[in-house]
């Protein structure tokens, strides 16, 4: 009985400074700063890609197509 009890003892005080480790540990980087760097990144190429949508679509492409039509009209 005495055995067991010690080792209930040894146990719980074992458990309590690893409990106090992992409380006391500053140095970690924890889920909520992951996920807002994720977050950020996700929505900084989002940006990007609606940007390029936007140019490609509004500014390049329809000038590339006119000059394309203007290259093989052969009516002069």
């Amino acid at each position: 009985m005495k055995r067991w009890m010690k080792a209930i003892k040894e146990k719980s005080v074992y458990t309590v400074v690893l409990a106090k480790q992992a409380l006391g540990n500053r140095r970690g980087e924890g889920f909520v700063d992951s996920a807002v760097k994720i977050l950020m990144a996700v929505v900084i190429g989002a940006l990007l890609l609606a940007g390029l949508y936007l140019l490609f679509n509004g500014t390049i492409l329809p000038t590339l197509t006119q000059r394309i039509k203007d290259m093989f009209n052969y009516k002069g």
